[in-house]
């Protein structure tokens, strides 16, 4: 019997931020940096240096409600030293049922990678809490919703891959309000506080579109 990864979690705004590259002796700052313009789900991609030190120090230090975890994870050993550095998020490029699996049984959320719908379709039956539709910039909105509508209701639908936040309206047009940030977040070198005010913008324009604030 297939085990379901966890529930992908109820969030004020579904944005993941994306911290390829970064290094544990700034990523402490840049995570609160997040954290306080209003983002709650970190991602660190393992070809990253130190990758689950990084992690570690995250899911140490931030508030617990935070969401922290890893990225481009393709093997079930790395599965478990990201549990092992208190990681609860497991993203990857791809389906392998062997990683949701080994997610699943550490309680996990996980959103592996999908183009097409056969992939999704197999996502969702190796239990995963939702769809990573990567790179979204090649599928576009259009694509996106071509294939959502042969999903389940409610399941959980990620734009990553070339969105920034003046994509945000082109998407929640078609349903779609989770998104990866990566470069528009943060790039290599980036100081927290570029990452504070690339954040802050973020969260205003997704507020205004999803919920009207502002």
């Amino acid at each position: 019997m297939i085990r379901s990864s966890a529930t992908w979690p109820k969030l004020k705004r579904d944005l993941i931020a994306i911290l390829r590259g970064v290094k544990p002796d700034e990523v402490l700052a840049i995570g609160e940096a997040l954290v306080e313009a209003g983002i709650d789900v970190i991602e660190v991609p393992l070809n990253s240096p130190d990758p689950f030190q990084s992690i570690e120090l995250l899911a140490k230090k931030l508030p617990s409600h935070v969401l922290v975890g890893a990225g481009t994870v393709l093997d079930p050993a790395d599965v478990v030293r990201l549990a092992e550095a208190g990681g609860r998020l497991m993203i990857s490029p791809n389906v392998d049922t062997a990683v949701l699996a080994a997610a699943a049984e550490a309680g996990m959320v996980t959103m592996p990678g999908v183009f097409t719908p056969t992939e999704a379709l197999a996502a969702l039956r190796a239990g995963a809490s939702g769809l990573k539709f990567f790179p979204a910039s090649v599928l576009g909105p259009d694509g996106i919703k071509a294939i959502s509508a042969i999903l389940p209701k409610g399941t959980v639908i990620g734009a990553v891959g070339g969105v920034d936040e003046n994509s945000f309206a082109a998407y929640a047009k078609v349903g779609v309000r989770t998104f990866g940030l990566g470069s528009s977040l943060y790039k290599l070198g980036a100081s927290a506080s570029f990452v504070r005010d690339r954040a802050k913008a973020t969260v205003e324009a997704y507020d205004r579109i999803f919920t009207g604030a502002l």
